[in-house]
């Protein structure tokens, strides 16, 4: 038996996969951008209160037992990764730019409706701007 022949993508197939896949994490980045400045309940956490407590925690660890000194040391591992997020700046006008050029394409494609982009967190303004257009399913 002979090996199957080899098939080769043409370029516009490749174009296509590297438009989506750009058009996907164009999606991807702005849904994780505002799920993580999506408000949460109860006080708000700063950088400075953050320090403050990692402060607080280091102290602690010099008396601590054991398995306080444990618990301690996870906390502040959480703290410290809190404060790297805290610290750092997202560019949502960068992202929500590149989401509205690809929003419409990429949801008419995978059959995301404006109900389920609404659900997902994007405003409707944004949706406007991108060309995601209200519909009714019968």
């Amino acid at each position: 038996m002979s090996p199957a022949p080899k098939s080769t993508m043409t370029k516009e197939h490749k174009d296509a996969l590297a438009q989506g896949r750009r058009e996907g994490a164009a999606v991807r980045k702005y849904l994780e951008a505002i799920a993580a400045s999506r408000g949460k309940r109860g006080r708000k956490r700063t950088p400075t209160s953050v320090e403050r407590r990692i402060n607080a925690i280091n102290a602690e660890l010099v008396t601590a037992d054991a398995l306080d000194a444990l618990l301690l040391r996870q906390e502040r591992k959480d703290l410290e990764a809190e404060l790297k997020r805290l610290s750092s700046t997202l560019d949502l006008k960068k992202l929500e730019k590149d989401f509205i050029s690809s929003a419409k394409a990429y949801g008419e494609r995978k059959g995301i409706d404006y109900s389920t982009w609404r659900e997902a967190g994007v405003m409707p303004a944004v949706l406007i701007k991108a060309g995601v257009k209200r519909t009714r399913r019968a």
